[in-house]
């Protein structure tokens, strides 16, 4: 009985070392899976963008100036989309210094109408 017990023991002392590799590839492979690349966004990426679309979106509600809430925001990589309709330039040009000034926004795309 005790030689069987040996045996096992080799054998699974033989198999760790491989499922550890395994183990090792798999969780490379699945970190690779979230790296952003320029048409995607990482996971983190991903969670940034939302809070700086957050942070404008606030912003422009908060902003006594702009009465449009027909200002629609995404965000890519930093990169801010502003769309939708206001009612004057001056909303159109105000909105964008406001989303401007939001910490993480690193450029801002205006394709907003005057109604």
């Amino acid at each position: 009985m005790n030689t069987t017990l040996k045996s096992r023991s080799g054998k699974f002392s033989a198999a760790l070392p491989r499922a550890l590799a395994l183990a090792t590839l798999m969780s490379l492979g699945l970190m690779a899976g979230c790296a952003g690349t320029a048409k995607t966004e990482s996971t983190g990426e991903y969670i940034d963008d939302t809070m700086i679309t957050g942070k404008v979106k606030s912003a422009i509600l908060n902003d006594a100036s702009l009465k449009s809430s027909e200002i629609n925001v995404e965000t890519f990589k930093g990169r801010v989309q502003l769309s939708g309709f206001v009612n004057s330039q001056a909303d159109v040009d105000r909105a964008v210094m406001v989303t401007r000034s939001v910490t993480g926004v690193t450029t801002v795309s205006n394709v907003m109408r005057v109604k």
